[in-house]
């Protein structure tokens, strides 16, 4: 069946006995694949196939498959990336284990970039040591990937998809996670919600960035599966480490468009309005400087006013149209030609180290609960993400959640009796709810963005507190303004400067904060109450909160 012919029926609170997964990207889909026979129900709050993070990923897949390279080398880059808080073991798990899924990836048709004699076509990104990224095309992989995929998914006689509803909350009962609750998409979890009962349930839900007013994520990315798994009872991991790409082409869009770090490995340069190259004078790699370097540096020209660009016009000048064909059509949308102008960029929230901690088989610490992508933190990533290993992430720890949920005996999975309904029916003006999220956007963008201190992160507490006391508050906003805080409390406890999370009254890194923090939802709320109530190191804080 093709997509064009794919019909998906509405939910059923009478279903019951399927996997299910929340959330239609790559993580999910390649999930439901691996599980098959197993029967799996896969929600999808876009039109399936459309809205992901995975679709929109340009870079690629890192995968040490070349001669020279190897998986020891693959994770000892991941290490360094991450900035001291990397899990060494799940590094090592996330390389080794990537040319086995690079292969069932081409078995399901993708057409990765080759050479005349077949051989796969690397790329190098920034951080990287050797040339292990594969592409599609340049900058489309993730759209290629996705293609393929979702069409495996449409033919697969195992995987069910309901498609138009939005899950806002998990369905606890004993402890145990034993189903979801669903609302239609744009219903921002407000009337009358369907519950789906689950032998297991799979959250690969996406990221965070719609909590930021710049961001390169899809309006699903609002941290919905964080908050959902915290209130179950999950513990959440590295909240604060937020990666903020450097070069989102700033052109007025809500998502800002990503141009990809690819370019900059093919030369392109930054320069700002003056045409100064300003990255010679901060890195020694210049643009290919981690991610966090390059975002803070970008950040700077940005706020200065001397703005910030990316200058393709000599690396890459013609050949734009035909290497990057998916960023040369954006640039064009907006009146821009790569070939012969610079971009306007701006940092961009891009993508969550953190999320709901889980082991090395999907396993979050709720019974019933698994949780692989961008919502999961498995500790691979630590402070900062190497590139492109974000799309191998969620096919390494997808397939290992499918073997996980395969090995259970039914008898071990969970089920559910005799489960409450919500009859809840509050609604909320539409108006007033997109003021609120728009003022909730702006507060994380100003104060938990690239550069953080104390009095704004504290001052952005007041402000996700105050909004997530109205009692009238729909679902999907309150999982935002919880997300949020989980965020904004684990950036005040972190008094020190690594990867992604920068604090400018904390410039520097602490060797005994080399470490992963780990909050449940009481604890984050307790910390929370005591950065409120006393001018106490927020370090100490943590500590006292984690001993109890």
């Amino acid at each position: 069946m093709s997509m064009a012919e794919a019909t998906f029926p509405a939910p059923s609170s009478t279903d019951d006995g399927d996997v299910v997964i929340v959330g239609a990207g790559l993580s999910g889909l390649f999930t439901a694949l691996k599980l098959a026979p197993m029967p799996v129900t896969v929600i999808s709050s876009a039109p399936f196939g459309k809205g992901t993070s995975s679709g929109w990923a340009q870079g690629g897949i890192a995968a040490a498959v070349s001669e020279g390279d190897s998986p020891a080398k693959h994770a000892a880059d991941t290490v360094r990336a991450g900035t001291g808080i990397v899990d060494a073991a799940m590094a090592r798990l996330l390389a080794e284990e990537a040319p086995a899924r690079i292969e069932d990836l081409l078995s399901y048709g993708i057409p990765f970039d080759k050479d005349l004699e077949g051989r796969l076509t690397l790329s190098r990104e920034a951080a990287h040591s050797e040339r292990r990224v594969v592409r599609v095309k340049g900058d489309l992989a993730g759209k290629a990937i996705m293609a393929a995929i979702t069409e495996a998914a449409v033919r697969a006689p195992s995987i069910r998809v309901v498609e138009g509803y939005a899950a806002h909350r998990l369905a606890v009962v004993s402890g145990k996670v034993v189903g979801v609750d669903l609302w239609p998409a744009d219903a921002l979890g407000q009337g009358e919600s369907v519950r789906l009962t689950a032998r297991a349930v799979v959250l690969a839900s996406g990221g965070i960035g719609q909590l930021y007013a710049t961001t390169t994520n899809p309006k699903g990315a609002r941290g919905g599966g964080l908050a959902m798994a915290a209130r179950a009872g999950a513990a959440i991991a590295d909240a604060e480490f937020v990666q903020f790409h450097p070069t989102a082409l700033d052109i007025g869009r809500d998502p800002a468009p990503l141009a990809t770090e690819a370019l900059r490995g093919d030369g392109a340069t930054l320069i700002n309005a003056r045409g100064e190259r300003f990255m010679l004078q901060v890195h020694e790699d210049a643009e290919l400087a981690p991610r966090d370097v390059v975002a803070r540096a970008v950040f700077r020209e940005v706020q200065s006013g001397r703005g910030a660009f990316l200058d393709c016009r000599q690396a890459i000048g013609a050949r734009f149209a035909t290497a990057f064909p998916g960023i040369y059509e954006v640039c064009r949308e907006a009146g821009v030609d790569p070939a012969s102008d610079p971009l306007p960029i701006t940092p961009a929230a891009h993508y969550h180290m953190g999320g709901v901690h889980t082991d090395a088989y999907g396993r979050t610490t709720v019974e019933g609960l698994w949780a692989c992508g961008e919502v999961a933190a498995t500790g691979a990533h630590g402070a900062n993400r190497l590139a492109s290993n974000s799309l191998l992430e969620t096919v390494v720890f997808g397939a290992r959640i499918a073997e996980d949920l395969k090995g259970l005996l039914p008898g071990r999975l969970a089920t559910a009796r005799g489960l409450a309904r919500d009859e809840t029916s509050r609604t909320a003006d539409p108006d007033a709810v997109a003021g609120r999220i728009k003022r909730l956007r702006r507060t994380m963008a100003a104060h938990v963005g690239v550069v953080r201190d104390r009095a704004g992160l504290t001052a952005a507490l007041a402000e996700i507190e105050a909004l997530a006391r109205d009692d009238g508050l729909p679902l999907e906003l309150a999982n935002m303004a919880l997300a949020a805080k989980f965020v904004t409390v684990a950036a005040l406890a972190r008094e020190e400067s690594r990867g992604g999370h920068f604090r400018s009254d904390y410039p520097e890194a602490k060797p005994g904060l080399a470490q992963r923090h780990f909050l449940t939802m009481r604890q984050m709320q307790a910390l929370a109450s005591q950065f409120n109530e006393a001018e106490i190191p927020c370090s100490s804080a943590l500590n006292t909160t984690l001993a109890s």
